[in-house]
């Protein structure tokens, strides 16, 4: 039976709030069972699943490009750039949560306004970060320092200042930084898991009709470069795709989350083999595993999904580790 912890059940991205309809003590692996089959309850719980795969899908296939051109730090200072935008757009009055009462259409507006907002403020900083570093003013991990503490300082202020607008106008109040750091896979809407698997399948179409130069460009770039392949343009776009799935993974996990999704996959993958066919088959395997297998110990202990799932990735890519090692590296 579930019963309800607090007044409102939806979070401050416009999800269902897990907390309002939280189990009672733990759940059972029999009784996890039944609140992903039992209709009234596979309402709250299949939203995040589906999600998940999406997110789990699109951060593993990244991945691959993100390890193999030493991009993992990047990845972290996007993610990060996006917890300023967050706090842009509240300043801006866009929540992401339309008011009591208010239409589809309202709600639609809000979710997607907050979207845009901090798709563009993420891919500023990335564009800034490329920027930086293809001119040599100073060293690609310097750029993605600076980036990374000016926009966390900036989003923790406009979140502050928002949350004290918001309490005079009576208004929702923004997401905490826990909640924007690690985010709540477990609340999130049929709306959002949409969201999701439409950013995946634009991400994986592109790097699907792009896959021979950005191989290329990925494995051997000086090579590449030789060969007349646009290796600038293949950054960028890189970027660009990097954005668009941190935005998307952070709003549904937070940030913690979608650093890891970008990292711990295909660190996995690329210890267990080096043919590359195989390497993305090992790392959405990896991913996909780690993202359900984190959301079912989240609903059996109660604790929060994303940490969850970071959890299962880690103990994953460690497994993955062991067995590179023990075989003498990737084959």
């Amino acid at each position: 039976m579930l019963r309800p912890r607090s007044p409102s059940a939806h979070n401050a991205f416009g999800g269902l709030n897990p907390a309002a309809f939280a189990p009672n003590s733990e759940l059972s692996p029999v009784q996890t069972i039944r609140y992903l089959t039992d209709p009234d309850l596979a309402a709250f719980a299949w939203p995040g699943v589906v999600a998940a795969a999406g997110v789990a899908v699109v951060g593993s296939v990244l991945s691959i490009f993100v390890v193999l051109k030493r991009l993992a730090f990047i990845g972290q200072g996007v993610s990060h750039a996006a917890f300023g935008g967050v706090g842009v757009a509240f300043i801006l009055g866009v929540t992401g949560v339309a008011a009591v009462g208010a239409s589809s259409h309202e709600a639609l507006v809000q979710d997607l306004g907050l979207l845009a907002i901090v798709t563009a403020f993420s891919l500023l900083a990335a564009m800034a970060i490329a920027r930086m570093a293809r001119r040599r003013q100073i060293e690609a991990d310097t750029a993605i320092g600076v980036v990374l503490v000016a926009t966390m300082a900036l989003g923790s202020v406009l979140l502050d200042s928002a949350a004290r607008a918001a309490a005079k106008a009576g208004r929702p109040p923004p997401p905490s930084i826990d909640g924007v750091l690690f985010g709540s896979l477990a609340s999130v809407g049929w709306t959002n898991a949409i969201v999701a698997w439409a950013a995946a399948a634009g991400v994986l179409l592109t790097l699907w009709m792009l896959r021979r130069p950005m191989l290329f460009w990925a494995f051997d770039e000086p090579a590449a470069e030789a060969y007349g392949v646009p290796t600038r343009r293949m950054g960028a776009v890189l970027l660009v795709l990097l954005a668009v799935a941190i935005v998307v993974t952070m709003r549904l996990a937070g940030v913690i989350l979608a650093t890891a999704m970008l990292v711990l996959p295909g660190a996995a993958a690329l210890r267990l083999s080096m043919r590359w066919r195989h390497v993305v088959v090992w790392s959405v395997g990896i991913g996909l595993l780690g993202a359900w297998g984190g959301l079912i110990l989240s609903f059996e202990t109660d604790l929060p999904a994303g940490p969850c799932v970071v959890g299962a990735q880690l103990m994953l890519f460690l497994a993955a580790w062991t067995v590179g090692a023990a075989r003498g590296g990737a084959r």
